[in-house]
């Protein structure tokens, strides 16, 4: 009962302060009210930002192994001269991963084929991005569809002419809906429509399936040269469920030393790229981002700190009759300093409050305006509450010590 007592009489004292002193009261919280808008915004941005590009990472699969000459992250001493040298991965070394592999669960080679034209009787659809695949591809990749269905096993290693269109080619080209079944005009030759893409739209790397053509890649095989430096060859390799990517990765390297029949200490003329990797360098940039974000927003607190603290030396100034007059009573130390430190930490309570309904509104218009799904979870609520309940106690505590080693005698007498 003390305690809502006093909870109840800090409230009245800060409501009646922001009353009176409105613009003093407005100043000092706008300290606060902008470290936590600051920290938090950028701990959610950041979120965000790291949700939506592990989102387009995780359509790579978390446990595929990617053989490429170029690997997929290097540095400022990167020795492009050395990988332009790398033969590329051929049909033959897939032929043979797919013959030995113990620990692929899925193996896939594929080639990107882009800005292309695709035709179909009058509509016409230009550069288009065409991925030219085999039959695995369904298993190491993660997509889904809307209408038809993924070519069958016998069609993939026959070569036959069908395809998988994205949702805006086939808006495109099919006004009128309907696109399973009929044939157009890809690489000079025709091509039936099996299936369409699920429309998912461009992720924050500006990936879709959206406007991906998906064909056989023994089809490719008559029209083009499928391992051409020029299409970008992959052999993508998903290990078995239960096995991590270190297992996929360690045998994959032995047999591609073996396939390419590399002596003892020569180097790999190949690289296994893998998820991890570009997860890996996520965290470190955005671990670099939370931590500016957090070093910006703890200045903009600081300043908010000083600000609480001084009003709350004014209150104690205004006040001093009060308290002198509180403690002639009877009232405790105790009671003093819990007063004026509740009414510190309400205060920054406040700003800190403001801070987070000015995030959430700027949420609102970013994912009505940019149709993107932003990251304000309860951890950073709870960070911004946390905050301003310690600000509070710094800037107050001193304060609230002062107010509460008055001499009553003396403080009666003060004016």
């Amino acid at each position: 009962m003390l305690f809502l007592k006093l909870l109840k009489e800090s409230f009245l004292f800060a409501n009646d302060s922001l009353r009176q002193n409105k613009l003093r009261t407005f100043l000092s919280l706008l300290g606060v009210t902008i470290g936590i808008f600051t920290i938090i915004s950028v701990f959610s941005a950041v979120d965000t930002l790291r949700n939506n590009l592990q989102n387009s990472v995780n359509k790579l699969g978390s446990n595929s192994i990617y053989i490429n000459k170029w690997p997929w992250v290097g540095g400022d001493d990167f020795p492009w001269w050395k990988y332009m040298q790398r033969p590329n991965p051929k049909l033959r070394e897939y032929d043979e991963i797919v013959r030995r592999s113990q620990t692929a669960l899925a193996v896939s080679y594929e080639i990107a084929i882009n800005d292309r034209i695709v035709k179909y009787q009058s509509h016409t659809v230009e550069h288009a991005q065409i991925n030219a695949v085999s039959y695995d591809h369904d298993k190491t990749w993660n997509f889904d569809l809307s209408d038809g269905r993924y070519f069958s096993e016998l069609e993939a290693r026959a070569g036959t002419p069908v395809t998988v269109i994205g949702s805006d080619i086939a808006a495109d080209l099919f006004p009128g809906g309907g696109a399973v079944g009929k044939q157009i005009k890809i690489l000079g030759r025709y091509l039936t429509v099996v299936g369409v893409f699920k429309k998912e739209g461009n992720d924050i790397l500006g990936n879709s399936d959206d406007k991906n053509i998906l064909l056989p890649i023994n089809f490719a095989k008559n029209v083009l040269d499928v391992q051409n430096d020029n299409y970008q060859p992959t052999i993508v390799v998903r290990g078995k469920d239960g096995l991590t990517d270190v297992d996929v990765e360690n045998e994959l390297k032995g047999m591609m030393r073996s396939i390419r029949r590399l002596k003892p200490g020569q180097e790999d003329n190949f690289e296994l790229n893998k998820v991890t990797l570009i997860s890996n360098q996520l965290d470190i940039v955005f671990g670099v981002l939370h931590t500016v974000g957090l070093i910006i927003g703890l200045f903009s607190i600081l300043v908010g700190g000083f600000g609480i603290a001084n009003i709350m030396f004014v209150s104690v100034k205004e006040r001093t009759n009060i308290i002198g007059i509180q403690k002639s009573l009877g009232a405790k130390s105790y009671f003093i300093l819990l007063q004026f430190l509740i009414e510190a930490i309400f205060l920054c309570l406040m700003g800190g409050i403001i801070g987070l309904l000015m995030v959430y509104g700027i949420t609102l218009l970013v994912s009505a305006a940019f149709d993107l799904k932003v990251v304000l979870d309860i951890k950073n609520i709870i960070i911004g509450i946390g905050t301003s309940v310690t600000i509070g106690v710094i800037s107050g505590i001193i304060p609230a010590w002062f107010a509460a080693k008055l001499d009553p005698v003396e403080a009666i007498r003060s004016n």
